[in-house]
């Protein structure tokens, strides 16, 4: 017998997904205080911020549409459906706020570290370069983390231990793998036409190096990174993380 109750577990979860989402935001707090004083540095690091999250904005406000949609339609189903309704639009509502939160952390950390990682190298050579994009990686690692565990864990202490509701949780699964779905091709997509543009530009016509700042596409393909490979990463960590945990959770109710 375990020496917790199942909420008491969940309560747990919650403290500790607070813990951890306080040590990201410590984390990022500390990379950003990092004082980028070389102007071509900070220059090229304020520009593919500004891209990812232009990119950013512009994707989140079409897949706002999406969920609003997909949260009604769940909303109405509850007619025909138990498993639907009020709740399981709400979870799907939460799971799609939380998954875009892990991915926006994670560009945000991540495009504050890069200059601040080169910067590091400068001064303290490779291991404070180490230690600055350590950090960095690591608040999308946490938030990642914390906020899955959060929403899961308050999932379950909102909805209660009662197997009938496993289906109103799992909604909240739905939201995380919607917004995983849409930031991790809608991502690949753009990193993708970034790099074969930037590359045919410099080499082929130009005949300059890849990845030569004479390129301005460079810029370009550094946003595609950030927006593929840490944005749609993030999300798609997210959704893994938290429906494995929901599928657990279901199989568990269904074998009774």
């Amino acid at each position: 017998m375990s020496a917790f109750t199942p909420e008491e577990l969940a309560q747990i979860g919650v403290a500790l997904a607070v813990f951890g989402l306080i040590t990201a935001f410590v984390l990022y707090r500390r990379n950003d205080s990092i004082v980028i004083d070389n102007e071509t540095v900070s220059d090229i690091t304020n520009q593919i911020q500004k891209g990812a999250m232009a990119f950013l904005y512009a994707e989140y406000r079409y897949l706002s549409v999406f969920v609003l949609v997909v949260a009604g339609l769940l909303m109405a189903g509850g007619q025909i459906n138990s498993d639907l309704g009020m709740e399981t639009a709400l979870a799907f509502l939460i799971g799609a706020f939380t998954s875009v939160m892990a991915g926006y952390s994670g560009m945000r950390s991540a495009t504050s570290a890069n200059g601040r990682t080169a910067m590091a190298a400068k001064n303290g050579g490779q291991p404070e370069a180490l230690l600055v994009s350590f950090n960095g990686g690591a608040v999308m690692g946490l938030a990642v983390g914390g906020l899955g565990l959060l929403g899961v864990s308050s999932m379950y202490l909102w909805l209660g231990q009662d197997f009938s509701t496993v289906g109103s949780i799992a909604g909240f699964g739905m939201g995380a793998s919607s917004i995983a779905l849409f930031a991790r091709v809608g991502g690949g997509i753009y990193t993708k036409a970034a790099d074969v543009g930037a590359d045919l530009v410099g080499k082929v016509e130009a005949g300059i190096p890849e990845d030569d700042p004479r390129n301005p596409g460079v810029i370009a393909d550094n946003v595609g990174d950030n927006v593929g490979d840490v944005a749609g990463m993030g999300a798609d960590i997210f959704e893994s993380f938290v429906g494995s945990i929901i599928a657990s959770m279901v199989i568990a109710a269904a074998a009774g």
